[in-house]
């Protein structure tokens, strides 16, 4: 049976609300997708179309290619979609719904621009933000807490 789940933007703006029957995700790594994320890779679950409904509003599209479009919020320029006007498929990426933690991904495309060395990262020190005393002090200072 089909889940419905939520995701959106940093700022809210754009929201949506989507169906989806499994928690398989992919990641992209074709240079497109490298350049619009401003990473080595996008992080996508892909649906039908007609399974997303936009509880706030349609995020804006900018026209990538001469055959696909991509969805982002233009207040604070969370990418959001990716797809095929002509198709019945959308992609959201995984790190705007609510909870991305539940995707796991499946399979890589694009990978002729795979960029190997960043794939495992597992043996790499690893940091908590909480940790960083400069960046503590300035969220302390301006917020008075630490974002989520």
């Amino acid at each position: 049976m089909d889940e419905m789940v939520e995701g959106g933007c940093q700022c809210g703006r754009v929201r949506y609300a989507v169906a989806i029957k499994d928690n398989d995700g992919y990641l992209c790594h074709c240079r497109m997708c490298q350049r619009a994320s401003g990473g080595l890779a996008f992080a996508f679950k892909n649906v039908p179309k007609e399974t997303v409904s936009w509880t706030t509003r349609e995020p804006d599209y900018y026209v990538s290619s001469p055959i696909a479009r991509r969805g982002f919020c233009s207040v604070c320029g969370t990418p959001l979609t990716f797809d095929f006007p002509d198709g019945d498929y959308m992609d959201l990426t995984i790190g705007s719904f609510d909870d991305p933690t539940r995707f796991t991904p499946t399979h890589h495309f694009g990978v002729e621009h795979i960029h190997e060395a960043w794939l495992d990262t597992s043996k790499l020190p690893r940091k908590r933000t909480s940790d960083y005393q400069p960046l503590v002090d300035r969220w302390m200072e301006k917020v008075g807490k630490l974002p989520e």
